[in-house]
């Protein structure tokens, strides 16, 4: 049974950092490619930053140059380091797995992704 869960959401003033973890179970997170989405109020999913079975990162411009995604295989677990953080970056902060783009989509693209966690909230104000 495959499982996802996020944590390490919380508020923070602008210019601040967060780091959020996203723990999977049931499966080697290497075996996916692992995203992080996030989704305002009001608003659709969106793709911030993604590690594939290569550990290549890509990341939304939104973010770059701001968060860095990465992976630690003995823990199975994805982090996302957030810094300099900004009121627009408030949303629902979601971890996916899946296939991720690597056989010709879209990895900002939902359909790419088979399992999901139920998200950690990050505030910045």
């Amino acid at each position: 049974h495959v499982q996802l869960v996020e944590s390490g959401g919380g508020s923070v003033q602008p210019g601040g950092s967060l780091r959020v973890a996203c723990e999977a179970s049931g499966y080697a997170s290497s075996s996916y490619c692992m995203a992080w989405f996030r989704q305002a109020p009001g608003k659709g999913r969106e793709g911030v930053a993604t590690i594939d079975r290569d550990v290549d990162t890509t990341y939304a411009d939104s973010v770059k140059g701001r968060f860095t995604i990465s992976l630690n295989n003995d823990k199975n677990t994805v982090y996302l380091q957030m810094n300099k953080l900004e009121p627009e970056d408030t949303a629902l902060y979601y971890c996916a797995a899946g296939n991720g783009g690597w056989f010709g989509g879209s990895w900002t693209s939902v359909a790419e992704y088979d399992y999901w966690g139920r998200g950690t909230q990050v505030t910045v104000s």
